[in-house]
C-alpha cells in the first residue's frame, strides 16, 4: 500500500469519526431537551407519512408533505432558534479534556463529607438549599451572573449561605472541584411535563440545569426537608442522607482511564470501602 493510499484512508477515517462525533453530541443534547425531542418525533412522523404516501400513491398528502419538506428546515430554524442556540452553547461549554478538576480519592471523600454534613443539618432544620456540582460541562455562564466566593468547602459555610434571611439563600450554590465558586446563581427551570406539580422552583431549577449540562444537583426541600438529587436529566426524589452520599461518591468518581491498570483501580475501590466503614 502506497503512502498516498494510506493518507487517503486516514482522511476518510477522520471524516467518518468527525461525523459520528457531531451526531453523538447532537443526539446527546437532543435527549436532554424536551422540545427538541418533540421536534424529532414530528420529523419522524412526517417521514412516515411520506413513505405511506409513496406506497399508496396519495397525490394530495404527498404534495403537502413535499411542500413541508421544502420549507420545513427554514421554518424550524426560525421557530426553534432558542433550542438550536442552546444545543450549540452546550457544545461550546463541553470541556473535551475532562472536568474542571479531577479529584483524588481523599478530596472526593472530603467534599462529599462536607456536603452530607451540611445536608443533615439543613434537612433537620427544614432549610431550603440548592447545591450544583460542576463536572465536564462548564457552568461559567451561571457563575458570571452570581456572587463569586471561591472558598474551601465546609459544612459550616454551606449552612451559613443557605441560612434564612441570608441574601444568597434563594439562589443556587456552585461547586467546582473542591471549591465553592459562587452562590446566588439562577438556573433555568425544567419544562419536563412529568414533574410533579407539588415540587417547587428549587427542584425544577435543579432538574433544569441537570438537563442542560452534566452537573449534579442536590436539593433540600424547605417545606418537607426531603433530599433529592438531579443527574443525567433525572430527578431522584426523597432520598436518605446515605443514599445521597453514595450517589455523590459514584457520580464524582473520575472517568476510567486506559492508563489505569486493574490493580490500581481495585486499590482505589478498597480504599473508598474502608473509609465508608
Amino acid at each position: 500500500m502506497t503512502i498516498d493510499a494510506i493518507l487517503m484512508l486516514l482522511k476518510k477515517l477522520v471524516d467518518v469519526l468527525l461525523v459520528w462525533m457531531v451526531l453523538y453530541y447532537i443526539l446527546k443534547s437532543l435527549r436532554k431537551n424536551v422540545k427538541m425531542v418533540l421536534l424529532f418525533k414530528g420529523i419522524l412522523f412526517i417521514i412516515a407519512l411520506q413513505i405511506v404516501s409513496d406506497v399508496l400513491n396519495l397525490a394530495t398528502i404527498g404534495y403537502l408533505i413535499d411542500y413541508a419538506i421544502m420549507w420545513g428546515p427554514l421554518a424550524m430554524i426560525i421557530i426553534f432558534q432558542p433550542e438550536i442556540r442552546n444545543v450549540l452553547e452546550q457544545l461550546g461549554r463541553s470541556q473535551l479534556l475532562g472536568r474542571h478538576k479531577t479529584l483524588t480519592v481523599d478530596e472526593r471523600e472530603r467534599v462529599v463529607y462536607e456536603i452530607v454534613q451540611s445536608l443533615e443539618y439543613l434537612r433537620k432544620s427544614r432549610i431550603g438549599a440548592l447545591i450544583i456540582i460542576e463536572r465536564d460541562h462548564s457552568l461559567s455562564e451561571y457563575i458570571d451572573k452570581s456572587k463569586k466566593i471561591y472558598a474551601d468547602i465546609s459544612s459550616e459555610l454551606l449552612i451559613s449561605i443557605f441560612f434564612p434571611n441570608n441574601p444568597l439563600h434563594d439562589g443556587g450554590l456552585i461547586i467546582q472541584g473542591d471549591k465553592i465558586t459562587s452562590a446566588g446563581a439562577i438556573f433555568p427551570s425544567s419544562e419536563n411535563l412529568k414533574i410533579s406539580k407539588r415540587l417547587g422552583t428549587r427542584h425544577r431549577a435543579a432538574l433544569g440545569i441537570a438537563e442542560a449540562t452534566d452537573c449534579i444537583s442536590v436539593v433540600c426541600s424547605e417545606e418537607t426537608g426531603r433530599l433529592s438529587v438531579a443527574v443525567s436529566s433525572e430527578l431522584h426524589y426523597n432520598l436518605t442522607v446515605d443514599e445521597v452520599k453514595l450517589m455523590l461518591l459514584e457520580e464524582l468518581r473520575p472517568k476510567k482511564s486506559i492508563l489505569l491498570d486493574e490493580d490500581d483501580e481495585e486499590g482505589e475501590n478498597n480504599e473508598v470501602s474502608d473509609q465508608d466503614n
